[in-house]
């Protein structure tokens, strides 16, 4: 059970829940063991058997002697020879045991609460966290359907399987042990008869959990692939209906589905069997153990009170072993999705931070890329390049889609890492720094806004726990957008919506630009923030750039290369090299790469207005 002692590491926080259950536990079962041991005396009372020593027996470990002594006890300490008076007595003495057991059952549960709650807590917690730090490159490998799935379906199935489960397994075998112990004290040869059937049982049981541990696996695969449908559709609601693409997506979600309800009613069944299956083979195994008792009374090796209360013992088996046979099904469930939550938590993140890492606060001088290599797998991206941006200078990255200029941007604040060469800050190569202190030098405008479904201000000062909302107006104004935040309902307070779909394109842009500006970073990374948006919307987001590019230094991802005719310096990116560098007239004069991509996008920009 290797997934199962990977389990205990979470339960590390919480020994003192799992100890306290245990004890309650424990003392639950030794109420409940006793209250059964009550049966032999009410048997012999009412089938007259009962007697009341005049002098104190000898004490001896048999059924007899103790019954002896205790109607001793309870005949001349306690006034109880009235048989109806210590039936009475009986009874009233059976009530509060099993309110004492159910109360330490109540109280164990009580104590496994934070327990149960906490691990889940701390699942989800771990996941978060690891997802937060992992690269750009896991996910563009990942479906966030799947992901999604992983941390909700998968952490609720650990929390009802597995922990329900692991419920089970300190319960009820201290519950069967239990039981065993005084079943050998009642008859020990008709205890170890009932003991050599119960492995049979068991080796059925476990070959029908590892039949339901691999459906199990197969039936979170298909769910995960049914939540990445749903997920694209979400997503993409408006192409879909633009080419009326409702009918595919919606046979491409009924395959799933089926394949996800087909092996569900598999799992269902294997589940649903385990349950009638353990107490057909209870009731075998019952029937052998009266047979096998009926004998020994017969030939008076056993009293018919003791063998009576003995099968009521044995029938406390039944249940807890039951409960157990059913946990371990449900622990193969739990365990698989046990193994796909830790493939998040361990999945390992290839951009670390080195323990001696340099914080650095302030950019001075150059950034450097020297001999810069970069593949995706085995498809290079990025070939030697070599490029030099002084402080305060606005370079430009320009090439046809494919060329690496995103990429080329993305290593500077270490979305990945170089595979060959090194990109340096001041001289000091970008690994050696610390991760916070490189990418809080950095700001970053992508082409397409990503806002949070919070408040204007909070979008703002995304990042900032304390936002200062006078700084967040100032920020707005210089990204041309405090007119039209005045305009809604609560100002800086209005919610944005999902994605910022209460806004416009241009709204949501001069919001990425005042958070970068309320960043106030050195270094900005500038996806050409105007490249989908409306003439009007268009002027009032350059207007707001320039703004953003004052004093600082800029990279630059061109796609209208009308926007970047002042720029410093513009780079030409053609298969992940560096073909041409130089200012626009140096490069129109040149009659190269860039004056054919230049001359291409500008026609490209006539056609559209016409």
């Amino acid at each position: 059970m290797k997934g199962l002692r990977r389990f205990l590491f979470y339960l590390r926080p919480y020994r003192k829940n799992l100890v306290g259950f245990s004890l309650l536990t424990v003392f639950s079962i030794i109420l409940g063991v006793f209250s059964i041991t009550l049966v032999v005396p009410f048997l012999q009372i009412i089938f007259n058997e009962a007697t009341f020593p005049a002098a104190k027996p000898e004490f001896h470990y048999t059924v007899q002697s103790i019954m002896d002594n205790l109607y001793y006890y309870v005949g001349n300490s306690m006034g109880g020879t009235d048989k109806r008076k210590l039936l009475m007595l009986l009874c009233c003495t059976v009530v509060a045991i099993f309110f004492l057991k159910n109360l330490m059952t109540y109280l164990s549960m009580h104590v496994l609460a934070p327990m149960r709650t906490g691990i889940i807590h701390d699942l989800r917690k771990k996941m978060y966290e690891n997802l937060t730090k992992l690269p750009l490159g896991y996910y563009t490998d990942q479906k966030k359907g799947d992901i999604m799935t992983r941390m909700s379906a998968d952490v609720v199935e650990i929390e009802w399987s597995i922990m329900g489960s692991f419920i089970s397994l300190i319960r009820d075998p201290l519950q069967i042990l239990a039981t065993i112990g005084v079943l050998l004290f009642f008859s020990p040869k008709l205890t170890l008869f009932a003991l050599i059937l119960l492995p049979i049982g068991a080796l059925v049981i476990n070959k029908l959990g590892r039949s339901l541990k691999k459906s199990s696996f197969q039936g979170q695969k298909f769910l995960s692939e049914l939540m990445v449908v749903i997920e694209e559709t979400l997503g993409g609601i408006k192409i879909m209906k633009s080419f009326t693409a409702e009918k595919y997506l919606r046979r491409k979600f009924d395959d799933k589905n089926e394949n996800f309800v087909r092996l569900g009613k598999s799992v269902f069944r294997k589940r649903s069997g385990s349950s009638p299956l353990s107490e057909f083979l209870a009731s075998i195994i019952i029937a052998c153990v009266i047979w096998f008792g009926g004998n020994l009374v017969l030939e008076n090796g056993m009293e018919a009170a003791v063998f009576i209360a003995y099968i009521a013992m044995f029938s406390q088996i039944i249940s807890p072993a039951k409960a157990f046979s059913n946990s371990f099904y449900n622990l193969q469930t739990g365990l698989v999705m046990l193994d796909r939550v830790e493939a998040i938590i361990h999945e390992p993140n290839p951009i670390t931070e080195k323990t001696n890492a340099i914080e650095k606060n302030a950019f001075t001088g150059t950034i450097e890329f020297k001999k810069v290599s970069f593949k995706y797998e085995s498809r290079p991206v990025l070939q030697q390049i070599d490029l030099n941006i002084p402080k305060g200078k606005t370079i430009a990255l320009v090439g046809q889609s494919g060329a690496g200029k995103s990429t080329l941007a993305d290593l500077l604040p270490r979305f990945y890492d170089v595979q060959e060469g090194s990109i340096l800050i001041d001289g000091q190569d970008v690994r050696d720094l610390k991760l916070d202190s490189l990418r809080g030098l950095i700001g970053i405008v992508p082409q397409q806004s990503i806002l949070f479904n919070d408040s204007i201000l909070n979008n703002i000062a995304f990042g900032d726990e304390n936002p200062d909302r006078q700084k967040a107006e100032q920020a707005a104004r210089m990204a041309n957008a405090h007119d039209f935040i005045s305009e809604t309902d609560h100002g800086y307070d209005s919610n944005v919506g999902e994605q910022g779909n209460k806004l416009s394109g241009g709204q949501k842009q001069r919001i990425a630009i005042a958070r970068a500006l309320y960043k106030n970073a050195p270094i900005l990374i500038l996806d050409e923030a105007t490249s989908a948006l409306d003439n009007e919307s268009e002027k009032l987001v350059q207007a707001a750039l320039n703004n953003l590019m004052q004093d600082r230094t800029s990279l630059v991802i061109a796609h209208r290369l009308s926007t970047i005719q002042n720029a410093d310096l513009i780079v030409v990116l053609d298969d992940g090299a560096i073909k041409e560098t130089g200012t626009h007239t140096e490069l129109m004069n040149k009659n190269g790469i860039y004056k054919k991509l230049y001359e291409l996008n500008m026609s490209d920009v006539k056609e559209n207005v016409n």
